[in-house]
């Protein structure tokens, strides 16, 4: 999932138990004659078979530095596994290239404590420390020494640390300035810091309520820093404040450059190419680790979703695709829908979006399709997709609940012109709550997937439950669409092709703040 912006703001909860057959669906936008392909379908798709798709990216990121971002090799291995897949099946597939700006790093980067204990901090925006926006390459070992800190904090924005020039009176050169969010802008502190002849930088979040984890995209307003500088979270500053004399090692190495990546688009042979249905999901992950919830889970469920349904004679085209530079800003899907013209894009009767559907510590997330739960809906016909997901968990049982169309993942450019659009969340950064708990099972007072964005996002951070029954959800939303799309397909393609014609550009969700 796109880094950088909140992730998947949680609904309402609604706790289903129905006796019905879990393969007994009859979908809005289905007809009762198809019902039997959905039960083989769903029947072929089975959760084991995808968990081997993900195994297999886990082995592509293992071989390749522990990642599959875009413009890397582990990037370009996903892409040709996913392709072979997809031409054996029978599909015909398209590798569709496109330039884009890398940012990241050439080696990983370094937070170490060394004395007085040992400890390598883990970097990520959900993780201990980021390097700062604008931040210069750098490596670095020191004592750390605090620039009047206020532990435990006051107030909001209560802290100055680092905001006069006084505060650095007795700053030894060639320390590693420890100073507290608050009052002052970052670059301010930095500036400070460097005029008293700090090594580098590491700036913590202040600790109230809010304040506590790393900040998403903390910036140092522009080019002029000379040393590395990091920002992280509230709980490391005051460990590495909690004695004085404590060094540690700092490395930075960033590179910033343009790269080609690319999407991966298959089609199916068979079907009516006016009335498309399209599914995608994104197949790169951050640099930090190998993506496998995030969003390795989305891909292996639509590409084990595609192989099985290869096997039926689709009465509409199908139309499957795997997104490259999510990560950087959803540029894969962008890309694509912008090489559309608009006959083109009044074809596809709908689009389905699946970005983390295994999280450990999941909430089944249908996105909010005709806006009661968040008051934002997707063009018409999403609130037909989103109750047919609905029917889908009520028939196998399952509570659910709504998620929000943030723009947050690659629905957001479909969305735009006016094409209607669902999918399935299990969730990321965000606490579960208390009642989350009491009906979905899992851990409250801990983040949905706790990997989100990390190192840790391997084949261990998979919940196989969710992993299958969002798995049996793809199979039987595809399954019903891929003969009848109903009151979303017929009709439908004139009308929005006037919608996209109108169409406002659209932005990828909230600007990040200090975020």
């Amino acid at each position: 999932m796109r880094s950088r912006l909140r992730k998947g703001v949680l609904g309402a909860i609604t706790a289903v138990a129905v006796a019905v057959s879990p393969l007994a669906f009859t979908g809005t936008a289905s007809a009762a004659p198809n019902n039997n392909s959905v039960r083989k379908l769903v029947k072929a798709v089975q959760g084991e078979n995808v968990k081997k798709h993900l195994k297999a990216l886990q082995a592509i990121a293992t071989a390749n530095g522990g990642t599959r971002v875009s413009g890397t090799p582990g990037y370009d291995a996903s892409r040709d596994y996913v392709a072979r897949k997809l031409r054996a099946a029978g599909y015909d597939v398209t590798i569709q290239p496109f330039e884009f700006t890398f940012s990241g790093y050439v080696t990983p980067p370094v937070l170490r404590q060394n004395s007085p204990a040992q400890k390598t901090y883990t970097y990520g925006f959900f993780a201990d420390y980021v390097a700062m926006a604008e931040s210069p390459e750098g490596s670095v070992t020191g004592t750390v020494q605090a620039v009047d800190l206020t532990l435990p904090p006051g107030p909001e924005n209560s802290s100055t640390s680092g905001c006069e020039t006084s505060d650095f009176d007795g700053f030894v050169a060639g320390n590693i300035a420890l100073m507290q969010r608050g009052v002052c802008n970052f670059r301010v502190k930095v500036d400070n810091a460097m005029a008293a002849g700090a090594s580098a930088v590491i700036i913590f979040n202040e600790g109230q309520t809010g304040r506590t984890e790393v900040d998403l995209n903390p910036s140092l307003g522009g080019p002029g820093v000379t040393v590395p500088s990091f920002f992280a979270s509230f709980a490391v500053g005051q460990e590495l404040a909690a004695a004085p004399g404590t060094t540690v090692t700092m490395n930075w190495d960033p590179i910033v450059e343009q790269r080609t990546t690319y999407n991966v688009i298959a089609e199916s042979r068979k079907g009516d190419p006016d009335n498309v249905v399209m599914l995608g999901a994104h197949l790169d992950s951050v640099q930090e680790g190998p993506g496998i919830n995030d969003n390795g889970s989305g891909s292996a469920g639509i590409l084990e979703v595609a192989l099985q349904l290869a096997k039926t004679k689709p009465k509409n085209q199908m139309r499957f695709a795997f997104w490259g530079a999510e990560e950087f800003g959803l540029l894969g899907s962008d890309h694509y829908v912008a090489t559309l013209s608009e006959e083109e894009r009044a074809e596809i009767a709908l689009y389905l979006n699946f970005d983390m559907i295994a999280s450990p510590n999941y909430t089944f997330g249908i996105y909010d399709g005709d806006g009661d739960a968040f008051g934002t809906s997707g063009p018409a016909g999403s609130d037909v997709i989103e109750e047919d997901f609905e029917k889908f968990f009520a028939g196998r049982g399952l509570p659910y609940t709504a998620t929000a169309f943030t723009g947050r993942s690659d629905y957001g450019p479909f969305i735009a012109v006016g094409i209607p659009s669902g999918g399935l969340f299990t969730g990321a950064e965000v606490l579960k709550t208390e009642e989350e708990a009491e009906i979905f099972g899992g851990t409250a007072g801990i983040p949905l997937d706790p990997c989100y964005h990390s190192v840790c996002d391997t084949i261990q951070n998979i919940n196989d439950h969710a992993l299958d029954v969002n798995s049996d959800a793809i199979a039987t939303l595809a399954g019903t669409y891929a003969f009848d799309t109903g009151t979303i397909g017929a009709g439908a393609p004139a009308q929005r092709a006037a919608k996209s014609a109108t169409a406002h550009s659209h932005t990828h969700g909230p600007a990040p703040a200090t975020s």
